[in-house]
């Protein structure tokens, strides 16, 4: 209609060209996004070594299940199946090695194939990985606490042998991990190749050295998690205690990444 243009003084100065920009962003919208959103790998380092922690927790408290056998290092327990084949009647740990070994290698096909299928390093992935061990751990708490600790070293019952499966299972989810963020050495059951480059490191005594710090922190903090669990499994709290204090650490380890600063994205390079 005549007269009803925009007078100049009516037009905005700087034309908004994208109306979508002015939009306000829902809240799924940012979940969804905070969620989808890559870690940093920024530090990340510290947490997996932390991870060891958990791991000298749990191989410490369930010595009375396991026989002197671990939950998820490969050589030890592929060594006592060996030895279990050559003498069977002489000890049933070749048997809970056996539960181990299998549980370890099940869980790293799964584990690994989660973070293919789903973008490895995506927040909500890391999550959820995290949450299923915590899961897990739970279980294997709640059983223990329900069963009570076996008085016989060779007794492999259900009580026995389930809590090793589960607990076997779910330290894949830490190893996974590791290669998800690229920190292959932090596995959080492997000590002997650290052992190795940490003391063949060129570089071992200088003052700024972040693979020397890396190498020290993982048995250092394996070495904690088994004293404190040897005290638990020592203690009124026994080895239920230790495993419930694994489920919580867990739990905790699933918000350091919903809260995880994530990966920064260049802008230049998307577009």
């Amino acid at each position: 209609m005549p007269g009803s243009e925009a007078t100049d003084e009516e037009m905005p100065l700087l034309p908004n060209r994208n109306p979508k920009l002015s939009q306000p962003v829902s809240f799924v919208s940012q979940c969804r996004r905070h969620l989808t959103a890559n870690v940093s790998r920024d530090w990340a380092d510290v947490i997996l070594v932390c991870f060891y922690f958990v791991t000298g927790l749990l191989d410490s408290a369930l010595q009375p299940f396991t026989s002197r056998s671990s939950i998820d290092i490969a050589k030890g327990n592929t060594v006592y199946i060996g030895l279990g084949l050559a003498a069977p009647a002489a000890s049933t740990r070749w048997i809970k090695s056996g539960v181990s070994l299998l549980s370890f290698c099940i869980g790293s096909f799964l584990f690994s194939r989660f973070h293919r299928l789903f973008s490895p390093q995506h927040r909500w992935v890391l999550c959820a990985s995290f949450t299923v061990q915590l899961l897990l751990t739970a279980a294997a708490a709640g059983m223990v606490t329900a069963a009570g600790t076996p008085t016989e070293m060779e007794h492999i019952g259900w009580q026995v042998l389930t809590p090793i499966a589960l607990l076997a299972f779910q330290s894949c989810g830490q190893a996974v991990a590791s290669r998800v963020l690229k920190y292959n050495a932090l596995t959080s059951v492997v000590l002997t190749s650290i052992y190795c480059d940490l003391f063949s490191d060129a570089e071992l005594f200088a003052l700024r050295n972040v693979e020397r710090n890396r190498r020290t922190g993982a048995p250092l903090f394996l070495l904690l998690g088994a004293f404190v669990g040897g005290r638990f499994a020592n203690s009124s709290f026994g080895v239920a205690g230790a495993l419930w204090t694994a489920t919580g650490l867990k739990a905790v380890a699933v918000l350091v990444w919903l809260v995880w600063p994530a990966e920064v994205v260049d802008e230049s390079e998307e577009a």
